[in-house]
């Protein structure tokens, strides 16, 4: 159900924006972080892991389809590298920086590690989406008009931030889990590496996203438009607006605990935008469509799970 009052419609006055960042992002200051993150973090090579597990039947058991999923999800970089040809054809040094030497790279070799590591516990290798969907093609067709291309710009900054901390969280569920089963070769030399090059892929997004705001490069009507495709366009990282893969991500939640706390977990995914792009709608701890996409994944899962219970043998 649609939350009343969350959009502020083209005629209405905008509220003043209740945030403003303890320091000026600066696109200087967002080039030199893009440059430590490839400087400190370079993709982890295939031969400095060890892929040693003690116990693969406990392993797999638990943590199977977790790995499954975050390894197929790291594969489809490639297919976010081609969504950001699309849709933004005109970007700066820094941003191509990023998703061409630094986040590509990394991200693919999360990928392949944990495909092998899913295969080494007897699964079936991972099969990335990787077709462009016909909205991202119809939305870069208007982005090139540079109105649109900013709205664009905007909402991939707030995806990439949304998607980036939830691997956060899922990576440190996943390695608290497999610590505590004693899979240490697996937490020291995989997990460990992975979730340290995570987080400052999301300040990048943090800080591209505050620096569009805070700089004022849109104006009400276009903040307006971002709100309206936000709300009508989010997904859970991996899911593709595809019920199968949005079950599939249900069963992570479950498998990692977070259902416990599914509001928390909306609060902590959805902070970038709810400070920027929904700010002048005060008490606001995250926008609804984020608890709606997680309740629906859980509730895909679980239905999954009683058709199969139900389906004869």
């Amino acid at each position: 159900m649609k939350h009343a009052g969350l959009l502020c419609g083209p005629g209405e006055r905008i509220p003043k924006l209740g945030f403003m960042p303890r320091q000026l992002i600066t696109p200087r200051k967002i080039a030199d972080h893009v440059q430590r993150l490839g400087e400190l973090y370079p993709p982890i090579a295939l031969d400095t892991v060890d892929r040693t597990i003690k116990n693969p039947t406990a392993v797999a058991d638990r943590y199977g389809h977790v790995i499954d999923y975050l390894a197929r999800v790291e594969l489809e970089v490639d297919r976010n590298v081609l969504e950001l040809l699309v849709l933004l054809d005109d970007v700066d040094d820094t941003n191509k920086t990023f998703y061409q030497a630094v986040w590509q790279p990394q991200e693919i070799q999360h990928g392949l590690i944990l495909d092998r590591l899913q295969q080494d516990l007897g699964r079936t290798p991972a099969e990335p989406h990787l077709d462009v969907s016909f909205k991202i093609k119809i939305l870069g067709a208007l982005a090139t008009l540079k109105p649109v291309q900013d709205v664009a710009k905007l909402l991939y900054f707030f995806t990439g931030a949304s998607t980036e901390r939830q691997a956060v969280l899922a990576y440190n569920q996943i390695n608290h889990g497999i610590t505590a089963l004693g899979e240490t070769a697996i937490s020291q030399t995989i997990l460990t590496p992975i979730k340290q090059q995570e987080p400052g892929h999301f300040a990048f997004y943090q800080m591209s996203a505050t620096a569009m705001i805070q700089d004022k490069v849109l104006k009400p009507w276009q903040l307006f438009l971002a709100r309206v495709l936000r709300e009508k366009s989010y997904n859970l990282v991996g899911t593709n607006a595809m019920n199968g893969y949005k079950a599939d991500m249900g069963g992570v939640v479950l498998d990692l605990g977070l259902d416990a706390d599914l509001e928390g977990y909306a609060r902590e995914v959805g902070r970038v935008e709810t400070r920027l792009l929904w700010a002048h709608h005060e008490g606001l701890q995250f926008p609804p469509y984020i608890l709606r996409a997680l309740q629906e994944s859980v509730d895909l899962y679980r239905e999954r799970g009683l058709a199969t219970a139900a389906s004869p043998l």
